[in-house]
C-alpha cells in the first residue's frame, strides 16, 4: 500500500483508478486463485475502505504472494514489483491461445518517481516499464512477456504550470531510471 498525499498523479492500467489523475493512495491487493468476482474495481474499493483509504486511489489486484514483493531504485526512482509467473505467454498470441489451469500470476509494477511528468511522458513512462519488465523476464531466462493480468503505476508529482518533464522514454533522463529500477525489481 503506497499513500501518496496529496499533489501525485498516477498514469495506471489498474483496475480500479485506472487513466490519469490525481491519486492519495494505491494498493495491491492479494486475492485467491481462480479470483470468483465479476466486480473486482468494487471488491478493490471496500478493501480500500477496510485499510480507511480514502479520496480516489488506484487499486491493483493479483493471486501472487504481496509479502514477496520487490523493490529497486535508480536517481530518485522505485520499482515495487509484485510477480507470480504461473500463467505467462506472450503479448500477442495467437487467437485461440488460452492458457491451461488456473496458477497463480501477474507482474504488478508500482513506480513513484520525484520529477513531475507531462501527460505523454506519463503515458510513455508505463510503456518504458513495459519494455524493462519484458527485458528482465527474457534476461531471466523466461520465454515470456509477462502474464495476461499484469498492471503498471506510475506516481509522480503534479506537472504545476511548467507542464512537468516532456520525455520518460528509456533514453530520457527519468525514462531510463524506471527502465532500470524496473528491470532490476523484476529480475530480483
Amino acid at each position: 500500500m503506497w499513500r501518496l498525499g496529496p499533489g501525485v498523479r498516477v498514469c495506471s492500467s489498474a483496475v480500479l483508478g485506472g487513466g490519469i489523475g490525481s491519486r492519495a493512495w494505491i494498493l495491491n491487493a492479494q486475492v485467491p486463485g481462480g479470483y470468483p468476482r465479476l466486480d473486482p474495481d468494487r471488491h478493490l474499493a471496500e478493501i480500500a475502505a477496510a485499510e480507511g483509504l480514502s479520496g480516489p486511489g488506484a487499486g491493483l489486484m493479483t493471486a501472487a504472494d504481496v509479502a514477496a514483493y520487490t523493490t529497486a531504485r535508480d536517481g530518485g526512482v522505485t520499482a515495487t514489483v509484485t510477480a507470480g509467473l504461473g500463467v505467462r505467454g506472450w503479448a500477442a498470441a495467437p487467437d485461440g491461445d488460452r492458457a491451461p489451469a488456473f496458477r497463480p500470476g501477474t507482474v504488478n509494477i508500482v513506480v513513484t518517481l520525484p520529477a513531475a511528468l507531462s501527460d505523454a511522458a506519463l503515458v510513455n513512462a508505463v510503456a518504458t516499464a513495459t519494455e524493462a519488465k519484458v527485458q528482465a523476464l527474457l534476461d531471466a531466462g523466461l520465454d515470456c512477456s509477462g502474464t495476461p493480468t499484469d498492471a503498471v503505476c506510475v506516481a509522480a508529482p503534479e506537472p504545476g504550470p511548467h507542464g512537468g518533464e516532456p520525455f520518460a522514454g528509456p533514453r530520457s533522463t527519468w525514462g531510463a531510471r524506471i527502465a532500470r529500477a524496473v528491470h532490476g525489481a523484476v529480475l530480483a
